[in-house]
């Protein structure tokens, strides 16, 4: 209570009250008695997450949170503090090496966050004070500060706009680094600004700093010459954002709202939740297994060690008397330091090395994917983006895509086809074919060959010229009908000089050219544009009711010279329809639904003529609602509801969108993968459906499922009601019949002619209803039903989705029985949502920007990388890193398992083994790096083979090669070969003289030619399970072989004064000079490799999905590549 009270009396709780008051340029309005700087965040951008003080502390503790790093961490303390039979260093040094390969990986990444807040915050921007420019550091910017912006620059912080050098007071900004969106935007200045911004007097009132990008409430007090202060609305349109950056503008000031960590741009950066693959959750669960293994190791060691110390004699040799202090030690404490000396002794089996390998390897094989030219996009000279490599595997476990429609299935390159007006349909073809520049097409039968009225005809021309945000680019002129073009695109013949925020709206601006009515730009507040006899018209633009998601169509409001007021409306058929009269509805509705059939955009277009008392209502409302900080979102709806209510219907358009290009042949090979693609749309279902039968997603044989509101609507019973028929009938037919055939026929029912394919419809006001239903309505039997449907399904269209929606979807899936592994793909800020939430988010670089880039896992330039991205480079790293999960604990099993054998001979006293060198070194240098070459560069199938047979792709899907079967394969020949290594070796010493001069070798002896052994026998079972031989791998493998015999030679060669005993001194030389030690390494390397040889012979791989089970031997896949 204390707390709180202090705060708001010393207004240090800022952030308690909804809005925030600032002065602009810092000047206290006159007539204020008291200025009280208002204390704000400074302008600092911090992305970074460590500083140079506070690195080391917190690395270390993030890195010990993992569960192998603490373990080991744990078994060096207590090397350390027990007396173990190996040294603190055989533990100590490949954790140190761990630690700091991870934490120098980890500062590098934040030493270039740091650079690129570095170059943020220092770079110099213009602050008006004193009545100049004054240039200063980006992080020197505070809340209040006048800011000059000139073009092509980015805006440093949240600022209101105050002035711009254009006549009309606007200027352009492109926000495609905030919300995805690439097109030009329009931002007003706020009325009644001086022009000399020295003896500019004003207070902001604004909310409080929020992340939504679209959302902003303020008003502006503005004071003149002692009068009383002007009051003006502030919304989004006035708001430029940080990160934003100015076009086709000279020069703009503005005043800073919000600043640093507080602007919309700081708020809406969120780090990713952290994405965890199913390699990951795999190696996890093996771990548990070998720890259990460790343990059964210790305990089972230190109980026989007591029990042989039983026996008299044994306890207490002649030759080894205990100490006092040894016989008064507590016996349950003897045990337990005996049981933690074996969990040292054994816990090399626990491969701490494996965890830095994995990284070593996602980090550096993300780079294969950026450097693919088959990924290089010549039109936006980009090619890939990787911005996660936590995932590379997960590529090759993909089972449900759920894709974006517009710009991702479509080229979101919008070009006007026709239009209907008042029934009649216009379709331009040819200007010589023209009538008063009209083509008349197919209209209704009854009326073929007929015209709607001329009054009509302009009446609906002048909508689609005056009802857009649309502006014409500075600096040029409209001359002639040939030098029109839309945003993004230039064609020989024409000339880009129309820029929206939409690439609908310059499509519709450029089919009402076509046809003769040419919008000529904005001057002050007026509309000017041209018609078809080539007199300039202008319109006051009186209102302008933004389109939003929600509403889905956009009005304007302007005055005739006449004095008549207007209103123009264009929108979707559902938004559009119910505020129109019924008996204009069907002439459209016809049109409208074909042209959707065919797979164009179409948008209705309306009017009202306003009276002048409906005007000065409807005006004075706006103002009200504009100028009210709370609710003004809810107060504007119910005006813009109110008065775009009663329209007029004139008619329709329609724009076609392409397909990307190879559109159909990645959704083909994706279903050939075996993977299921969800087409996830904003768009009509009727446009969507098309989209999906060219994309062939739906086939002519595919019987469509439909679950909408007008397949809910058919019979006149209760929604909820027919909800629960449809899902029980449609359950039956996709589900439990389909299973029955299956049964009857077979599995290979699956491939035949005969066998139905089903597609599910269903749109964004059913899946409400779904997802969302009452209690009583029996919610999750509902959402259970809908989900078995769906995955019975070949291809599944959800039409009409809020974003939100969207992202329930993955997560409703993803959260399904089996865990499948979805993947999600998008272009724009609508699809952000389920980029985050699906396993694998992919960002497509297209026309709306990047925030699906920026907030994706890998970015692609075209929809057709994603087949080789999934099918070449997903299946090969899944290989790759599950062939070195397995390998990892195979090899440390090799290694282990003879030290525990060895303790059986040696009465369980803890004796190592391996030299202590050999123990440190065996993970670190002489089987890391083949390992690591092997999962960079290994190609089990050609990348050919692999594109052109996507049924590949199959044989990996559900983990199928980190399973437990290929577990407990691994496990089983690492057992086997650690037994042929041990008791091979025993066998040869059952005659200690092997020299030539009867010398007698010993145990270290014994322990060198059992890590030969071992140490050729994993690396040449590496080289055997290589496919793509590279210079890399040869160097690798041969060097790391190489590298071993020459380390032992000169270990045991040379007297190390720092060693107080060498156990090596010229043991390795001894053990090579013996011809029985040669041939019983060679003999045992052969003997431990042969089951590897023999199943390689004996698999005969048997169709596609046989070729890929049968690669992982090198015999089998030679015969593959002569099969391809």
């Amino acid at each position: 209570m204390f707390r709180r009270c202090f705060n708001r009396w010393c207004g240090g709780d800022e952030n308690r009250v909804d809005s925030r008051t600032i002065y602009v340029g810092h000047r206290r309005c006159p007539g204020t008695n008291t200025y009280l700087p208002l204390k704000f965040c400074d302008n600092r951008i911090i992305s970074s997450k460590y500083t140079v003080w506070n690195f080391l502390p917190k690395n270390l503790f993030e890195q010990f949170r993992r569960i192998a790093n603490f373990y080991f961490l744990i078994i060096f303390l207590v090397q350390v503090i027990v007396d173990t039979p190996t040294s603190p260093v055989t533990s100590g040094l490949p954790l140190f090496f761990v630690i700091t390969v991870t934490a120098i990986k980890q500062g590098y990444e934040d030493w270039l966050r740091h650079k690129a807040d570095n170059e943020v915050n220092k770079y110099l921007v213009s602050v008006q004070e004193d009545g100049g420019a004054v240039r200063k550091e980006s992080e020197e910017l505070k809340v209040g500060d006048v800011v000059e912006v000139t073009e092509d620059e980015t805006f440093p912080c949240d600022l209101i706009l105050l002035q711009s050098t254009r006549d009309d007071g606007t200027c352009f900004v492109t926000t495609a680094s905030l919300d995805g969106e690439s097109n030009h935007k329009t931002h007003f200045t706020v009325a009644d600004t001086e022009k000399h911004l020295d003896s500019f007097y004003a207070t902001i009132e604004c909310e409080q700093p929020q992340p939504d990008l679209y959302k902003f409430v303020g008003r502006m007090h503005i004071t003149k010459d002692g009068l009383e202060p002007i009051v003006r609305s502030l919304g989004p349109e006035n708001l430029l954002l940080k990160g934003a950056t100015l076009k086709n503008t000279k020069k703009i000031y503005g005043v800073a709202v919000y600043t640093g960590m507080e602007t919309k741009m700081a708020l809406n950066y969120q780090g990713k939740s952290q994405k965890r693959s199913a390699v990951e959750k795999s190696i996890n669960a093996f771990l548990i297994v070998y720890l259990c293994i460790l343990i059964s190791k210790a305990l089972v060691c230190t109980t026989l060690k007591y029990v042989w110390q039983s026996h008299p004699g044994h306890d207490e040799p002649w030759y080894n008397q205990k100490t006092q202090k040894e016989k008064n030690t507590n016996k349950f404490l003897k045990m337990f330091t005996d049981f933690l000396s074996f969990m040292v002794l054994f816990n090399f089996i626990i491969p701490v090395s494996m965890y830095v390998t994995v990284e070593m390897q996602k980090f550096l094989g993300s780079f294969f994917i950026s450097w693919d030219k088959d990924f290089f996009d010549p039109e936006i000279q980009e090619g890939a983006l990787v911005n996660t490599s936590d995932l590379n595997e997960e590529l090759g476990q993909v089972e449900y895509v759920f894709t974006d429609k517009t710009g991702t299935l479509t080229q979101n390159n919008m070009e006007f086809i026709e239009c209907c007006i008042d029934g009649y349909q216009y379709n331009y073809r040819d200007s010589r074919t023209e009538l008063d520049g009209f083509c008349v097409t197919d209209g209704p039968v009854s009326k073929l060959q007929e015209k709607a009225g001329k009054e009509k005809e302009e009446l609906f021309l002048r909508a689609l010229c005056l009802c857009h945000t649309v502006q014409v680019k500075e600096g040029t002129e409209l001359h002639g009908m040939d030098e029109v073009d839309g945003i993004g695109a230039s064609d020989d013949a024409e000339q880009c000089c129309y820029i929206a925020s939409s690439p609908d709206e310059v499509a519709l601006v450029k089919g009402a050219k076509k046809y003769g009515f040419m919008f000529l730009g904005m001057e002050g507040k007026h509309m000017k544009m041209q018609n078809r006899n080539k007199d300039v018209e202008q319109y006051e633009l009186l209102h302008v009711l933004n389109f939003d998601p929600v509403r889905r169509r956009m009005s304007v409001i302007v005055k005739t010279k006449s004095g008549e007021t207007l209103l123009f409306c264009k929108g979707a058929d559902s938004s559009v329809f119910p505020r129109v009269q019924a008996e204009e509805v069907e002439r459209i509705r016809m049109h409208v639904e074909r042209n959707a059939m065919e797979g164009y955009r179409t948008l209705c277009v309306a009017y009202k003529s306003l009276s002048s008392e409906e005007f000065e209502q409807t005006d004075a409302a706006l103002q009200d609602a504009r100028l009210a900080l709370q609710d003004r979102e809810e107060r504007l709806a119910q005006v813009y509801d109110q008065v775009e209510a009663g329209m007029h219907l004139i008619g329709a358009t329609a724009v076609e969108d392409r397909l990307q290009e190879e559109a159909a042949e990645t959704m083909e090979a994706l279903h050939g993968a075996g993977m299921k693609v969800w087409v996830l749309t904003g768009d009509k279902m009727e446009t969507a459906k098309s989209t999906c039968y060219a994309c062939r997603l739906f086939l002519k044989s595919t019987e469509l499922l439909e679950l909408t509101v007008r397949t809910l609507e058919e019979g006149g019973r209760p929604r909820e009601e027919k909800l629960h028929e449809l899902l029980l009938d449609y359950h039956k037919r996709a589900v439990q019949d389909r299973h029955k055939d299956k049964d009857k026929e077979g599995v290979t029912r699956s491939w035949s002619s005969g066998f139905r394919e089903f597609g599910f419809i269903v749109d964004g006001a059913t899946l409400s209803l779904v997802l969302n239903a009452s209690p009583d309505a029996s919610a999750s039997r509902y959402k259970s039903l809908f989900l078995q449907i769906c995955q019975n399904c070949t291809a599944v269209l959800c039409c009409r989705m809020a974003p939100l929606q969207k992202a329930q979807i993955v997560k409703m899936v993803k959260n399904s029985k089996g865990s499948p592994i979805t993947l999600s793909i998008g272009d724009g800020a609508n699809d952000v949502s389920m980029i985050l939430e699906a396993h694998v988010g992919i960002g497509v670089k297209g026309k709306e920007g990047r925030q699906a880039v920026r907030n994706s896992d890998y970015a692609i330039p075209k929809l057709k990388h994603l087949k080789k991205l999934l099918l070449v480079h997903g299946h090969l790293y899944y290989v790759r890193i599950a062939h070195l999960v397995q390998y990892f604990f195979y090899k440390n099993l090799c290694f282990i398992l003879p030290q525990f054998l060895y303790q059986f001979f040696c009465g369980f006293s803890q004796q190592p083994l391996y030299d202590a060198a050999y123990l440190t070194m065996y993970n670190i240098c002489f089987t890391s790096m083949p390992i690591v070459a092997y999962s960079l560069l290994e190609q089990h199938i050609c990348i050919e083979s692999l594109l052109e047979n996507a049924s590949l792709y199959r044989g990996i899907a559900k983990n199928a090669m980190l399973r437990w079967g290929p577990f407990l394969y691994w496990t089983l020949l690492g057992l086997f070969e650690g037994l042929v290594f041990f008791f091979g070796v025993y066998q040869l010493f059952w005659n200690p003289a092997l020299a030539d001069n009867g010398q007698v070798f010993g145990n270290w002896t014994f322990g060198t030619i059992v890590f030969t052994v071992l140490v050729f026998t994993v690396t040449l079972k590496l080289a055997m399970d290589t496919r793509h031989w590279t210079w890399v791998n040869h160097f690798v493998i041969w060097g790391s072989l190489a590298f071993y015999i020459f380390f032992s030679f000169f270990w045991g060669g040379i007297i190390w004064p720092f060693m107080q005993q060498q156990r090596l001194y010229f043991v390795f030389a001894n053990m090579l000079s013996s011809v029985s030690a040669w041939l019983i390494i060679i003999l045992l390397i052969v003997v431990s490799l042969l089951p590897d040889i023999v199943i390689g012979v004996f698999r005969q791989p048997q169709g596609p999905d046989r070729q890929q089970s049968a690669s992982v031997t090198p015999l089998s896949y030679k015969r593959f590549k002569e099969l391809d």
